[in-house]
C-alpha cells in the first residue's frame, strides 16, 4: 500500500524538526563556546573530535539496540521520541553554559555537555533514517521518500542558518534589557592611544598619545555583563558596539579599529588602556594643528563601549529554547502518524558481527567514506562562514550580510532538494547527478576564492558561488540518502541479511565524524590566523591583558607593525575554500572508483529480492 500524505507530511515535518537541531549545534557549537564564552579554539577543536571518536562506540550499539527493540508502538518509535526530548534538553543545556564559569570549569561543561547530545542525537537520528526502508518498498517510493525527508531536513537547516543570527540578536537584546546581571562603568583620564594604519592596514609606527600626562580630558562609559568587571577584560570591535569622539570626529565600528583592556588589580593610572587604530587620513584629521611635536596631545576624548558577548550568550540561550520545543513537537508529530509497514525481519547482530557485516557490504563501506569526505568539505566552509563575514567582509553591517548569504543560500538548497533534483533525475541517472554535484561545488569554491583575494567588499557577489556551492549540497543530501538506503538492499542479497539499523547507525557517525573533523580543522585555523580575536590582536604579559597591549603599542612604536594581519585573513579564505576543494576531489575519486549501483543494478537487485522473498513465504 501506499504511502499517504499525511505519513509523507509527519515526516518531513520530523526531518524539518531533526536538522534545526543539528544545524543549531553542528554551525554555532564553535562560535559560542570560542568567540562568546572565551574557550580555546585548540581546545574547542579537541573537544569536538574526542565527541566524534565517542560516537565510534556509541553510534554502533545504538544501531543493535534498535534492531532489538520490539514494542507495541514498533521498534523505531521509542527510541525517537525518547531520544528527541532528552536531546532537545541537553541541546539547551549547551548553548546555557551559566556565564561565572570559567577556565577548567567551562571546558569541562562544554566537554560534557556536547558529548551528551552527541549521544543523544544518535538515539533519534538512527531510528529516524532507518525507518525509511522499514515502511517503504523499493525503488520509487523508497527514492522519493529519501528525497522528501532530505528536502525537508535541508529546510530545517535553511531556517537555522538563515535566522539564527538575527534570532539571537534580537532574543538577547531583549533579554538583556531585562537583565540584573548588567551595569555601566565610567572610566575617566582613560589612556589612549591613536595608531596610524596605511591602506594595506599595516601600523606605520605612528601612535599619539591621549591621557592625563597630555592633558586630555578622557572619559569611557562601558556596558558590559558584570560579571566581566570581576576579572581582566578586553573589548574590541569584534565583542562590542563603540563610539568614540576625539574633538569633533567621531570614530565606530565603521571607520576604526579598537582595543580597550581593563585590569582591577593594576592600581596605576595604567589599569585601563584604550587604543584607536585609524586610517591615515583619520589619524591626521582627528588632532590637526592640536597635536604637540613630542606626538601627545590636549584632545577631548569620550566614548561609550556596549558588550555584545552578553547579547549573543543569552541570544543563543533562548533561542536554543525555541529550537528545542519545536522539535519535541514536530517528532511528536512524527511518532503518533507515522507507521512502520515493512514485514522484513531486522536480525540483531553482535557489535563484532555488526562491523563485519558492514565490512562486507563493500558499497556500504565506499557510501561511508564518500559521505565523511563531502560533510567534512561542507562543514569546514559552514563553521568558518560566519568568521568570513564578521573579521573579512567585516563591517557594522556584517550580521545583515551573512543572514542575506545565507537566506539565498538556504533558498537555493531547498529549490535544488525540491526542483533541481527531480528535474536532473529525469534527464540523469542518480550516479551522473552526483558527478555533476561535485563539479558544480568545486566551481563554487574557485569562483569564492578568486572573488575574495580580489578584495570584493560587498555581499552580492558571493551570491553566485553560493548558488553553485549550495545548490549541489542540496541535492547531494538526498543522494546520499538514496544511494545509502540502495546499499541495504544490496547487502540483504549478498549476506542474507537486512540491515538497516547498522547501515544507519554508520550515517550517523560518519556525518558527525565528519562535523568533528571539520570543527577541528577550523579550530587550527582560527588558531594558527588569530581568526577568532579582533584584528588588532595581542596577547596577555605576566597574565595582564593591560600589559599585554602596553606591549603591543610598544612594540608598534618602535618597530611597525602588521596589527590588521593581511596573512591572517588570506589564510581564512584558502582554509575554507582551497581545502573542501581538495576533499570534495578525494570523495569523487572514492565514489567513482567504488561504488557501481547504479538504476540497471538496482532492478537488478529488486528483482532477485522479490524472488527470493516470493520463495520463501
Amino acid at each position: 500500500m501506499k504511502l499517504g500524505k499525511k505519513e509523507k507530511f509527519a515526516y518531513g515535518l520530523g526531518a524539518v524538526g531533526k536538522d534545526m537541531v543539528y544545524m543549531l549545534s553542528a554551525s554555532y557549537i564553535l562560535y559560542y563556546y570560542q568567540d562568546i564564552m572565551g574557550v580555546s579554539a585548540w581546545i574547542m577543536g579537541i573537544i569536538l573530535l574526542i565527541a566524534r571518536v565517542f560516537d565510534a562506540f556509541n553510534d554502533p550499539l545504538m544501531g543493535v539496540l534498535v534492531a532489538k527493540t520490539k514494542t507495541r508502538w514498533g521498534k523505531f518509535r521509542p527510541w525517537l521520541f525518547i531520544g528527541t526530548v532528552t536531546n532537545a534538553i541537553v541541546l539547551f543545556l549547551m548553548f546555557a553554559a551559566p556565564p561565572a564559569l570559567t577556565g577548567s570549569g567551562l571546558v569541562a561543561y562544554a566537554a560534557a555537555f556536547y558529548i551528551l547530545w552527541g549521544v543523544t542525537y544518535t538515539m533519534m537520528d538512527i531510528p529516524f533514517w532507518s525507518m525509511v526502508p522499514a515502511f517503504t518498498e523499493g525503488g520509487k517510493e523508497r527514492e522519493n521518500m529519501s528525497a522528501l525527508g532530505r528536502t525537508c531536513a535541508g529546510v530545517g537547516s535553511a531556517i537555522v542558518t538563515i535566522i539564527t543570527v538575527l534570532a539571537v540578536s534580537a532574543l538577547g537584546n531583549a533579554a538583556v534589557g531585562k537583565s540584573t546581571d548588567n551595569q555601566t562603568r565610567s572610566f575617566d583620564s582613560v589612556v589612549t592611544y591613536l595608531v596610524e594604519m596605511d591602506e594595506t592596514g599595516a601600523a606605520t609606527g605612528n601612535v599619539k598619545t591621549l591621557g592625563s600626562d597630555a592633558g586630555a580630558v578622557t572619559s569611557l562609559q562601558i556596558t558590559a555583563d558584570r560579571t566581566q568587571f570581576t576579572h581582566a577584560l578586553s573589548f574590541s570591535e569584534s565583542n562590542c558596539k563603540y563610539e568614540i569622539t576625539i574633538g569633533d570626529t567621531v570614530f565606530n565600528n565603521d571607520n576604526s579599529s579598537m582595543n580597550f583592556a581593563f585590569d582591577p588589580e593594576l592600581s596605576d593610572a595604567y589599569n585601563h588602556v584604550l587604543a584607536l587604530y585609524l586610517p591615515e587620513e583619520s589619524y591626521a584629521a582627528a588632532f590637526g594643528a592640536a597635536t604637540s611635536e613630542t606626538g601627545s596631545a590636549s584632545v577631548a576624548v569620550s566614548g561609550s563601549l556596549s558588550s555584545t558577548k552578553e547579547v549573543e550568550r543569552l541570544g543563543f540561550k533562548y533561542f536554543s529554547l525555541v529550537v528545542a520545543v519545536l522539535f519535541i513537537v514536530f517528532t511528536l508529530v512524527t511518532c503518533t502518524l507515522i507507521k512502520e509497514k515493512s514485514t522484513v525481519d531486522v536480525q540483531t547482530a553482535k557489535v563484532g558481527d555488526m562491523f563485519k557485516a558492514l565490512l562486507q557490504n563493500d558499497q556500504a563501506m565506499a557510501m561511508v567514506i564518500t559521505i565523511v569526505l563531502v560533510n567534512s568539505a561542507v562543514y569546514v566552509t559552514s563553521n568558518l562562514l560566519i568568521y568570513f563575514f564578521k573579521y573579512d567582509l567585516g563591517g557594522a553591517n556584517w550580521q545583515a550580510n551573512y543572514t542575506l548569504f545565507n537566506t539565498f543560500s538556504g533558498g537555493i538548497q531547498i529549490l535544488a532538494m525540491m526542483l533541481f533534483f527531480p528535474i536532473l533525475r529525469k534527464f540523469f541517472d542518480t550516479i551522473q547527478i552526483f558527478y555533476l554535484c561535485i563539479a558544480s561545488a568545486i566551481g563554487g569554491y574557485v569562483i569564492l576564492l578568486v572573488m575574495a583575494l580580489a578584495g570584493t567588499d560587498v555581499v552580492y557577489p558571493f551570491l553566485v558561488p553560493g548558488f553553485f556551492i549550495m545548490g549541489a549540497v542540496g541535492i547531494l543530501n538526498v543522494l546520499v540518502t538514496i544511494f545509502l538506503a540502495n546499499t541495504v538492499d544490496y547487502g540483504e542479497l549478498k549476506n542474507h541479511r537486512r540491515d538497516e539499523s547498522v547501515i544507519f547507525s554508520m550515517q550517523t557517525f560518519v556525518v558527525k565524524l565528519a562535523s568533528g573533523i571539520a570543527a577541528l580543522a577550523a579550530s587550527i585555523s582560527l588558531s594558527v590566523f588569530h581568526i577568532s580575536e579582533s584584528g588588532n590582536s595581542y596577547g596577555a604579559v605576566d597574565g595582564s591583558l593591560v600589559k599585554g597591549l602596553l606591549a603591543s603599542i610598544d612594540e608598534i612604536i618602535r618597530n611597525g607593525a602588521t596589527v590588521v594581519s593581511n596573512s591572517s585573513v588570506i589564510g581564512l579564505r584558502f582554509v575554507m575554500t582551497v581545502l573542501p576543494v581538495g576533499v570534495l576531489a578525494v570523495a569523487l575519486l572514492v565514489f567513482r572508483k567504488k561504488y557501481s549501483l547504479n538504476d540497471e543494478k538496482l532492478a537488478e537487485i529488486s528483482a532477485q529480492l522479490a524472488e527470493q522473498r516470493s520463495a520463501t513465504d
